[in-house]
Parts: structure tokens; sequence; C-alpha cells
């Protein structure tokens, strides 16, 4: 690829922060598709985001405090009071509905949309400061993942045509 051609690609940046099940989803996914429109596309994984890029992935889906939350049921959406999200055991029987949806509609894991971004060139940049913030190691963390801090993403963002945060 010449320099011309590399500077007239749109690029797309996002600051990736949480790191519950729900909230993975946009992340990966907008960068999957950025990247399918060629575009290059930089995540930069901070505070509980971090956690997206662990070898070992456990991601539950949090209730609390979620009423946009409304799961489908007996043909109804249904919300859940925060009354109710905060009772022992809800978290994990909302985890497994919505991983139970996830798999009967199709949609790809995390781990798969984590390989596609990779396979398509998405740079997945974990956060240095968070690393030794929440004292995980580099081996923690899956095969293709480069560090750094606040200034590596800023030089991505200052250049990039679409800066989000997630």
């Amino acid at each position: 690829m010449t320099q011309e051609t590399a500077q007239s690609r749109k690029s797309l940046t996002i600051i990736v922060s949480k790191g519950t099940l729900d909230w993975a989803y946009p992340p990966f996914i907008l960068a999957t598709t950025a990247a399918a429109m060629d575009m290059d596309v930089t995540l930069f994984f901070t505070f509980y985001g971090l956690g997206l890029l662990k070898k070992e992935l456990d991601l539950e889906v949090s209730p609390l405090g979620n009423p946009a939350m409304k799961m489908p049921i007996a043909g109804a959406h249904l919300g859940m009071p925060n009354l109710l999200a905060a009772l022992p055991g809800v978290t994990a029987g909302a985890t497994a509905m919505m991983k139970n949806m996830i798999e009967k509609k199709g949609v790809a894991t995390i781990d798969e949309l984590r390989d596609i971004a990779l396979e398509s060139g998405v740079k997945l940049v974990a956060c240095q400061m968070t690393m030794d913030l929440f004292e995980f190691k580099k081996e923690d963390m899956i095969e293709g993942v480069s560090f750094g801090g606040a200034a590596t993403y800023l030089e991505e963002a200052a250049k990039a045509d679409i800066n989000l945060f997630i």
C-alpha cells in the first residue's frame, strides 16, 4: 500500500472502558465492521475494558442500574427493577439468559469477535497504566495485543476520522 493510499483510508479509534458482556459487543462489532469497510481501527482498552483482552473470559451482564435492560420473556419485553437486580443470583441468571439468546440467535461470541478483529488488522492496545494498576501481566492477555499509554491512544486519535468512547 502506498503512503497516499494509507492516508486516504478512513480511520476509527475507540476507547473501551467497560468489561461486561453487554458492553463488550459494541466496540468489537464496530471495530470489525469498520475493518471490513477497509478502515484503520484502533481499540484502546482501559480500566474495566482491559479485562476483555484476557485469555480467559468470564463475562457477565450487569442488570443493576440498567433500566433499559429488557429481556424477551414469554412474548413480552420485561424490564428488571433495581431492587430485584440487587438480589443474589440475578446477575448469574441474567448472564445465562443473555448467553442463551446469543447462542440461539447465532450471534458471534466475544472470543470469536476478538479473533475476527485481530485477523482483520484491528490494533488492540492495552493501557499500560491500567495493567500496572490492576496488576495484570502481559502473559494474562491474548496474543496480538500491544501495550501503550494515553499518548499512544492520542497519537492514533489525533489522526482518526472517528473517535468513540464506550
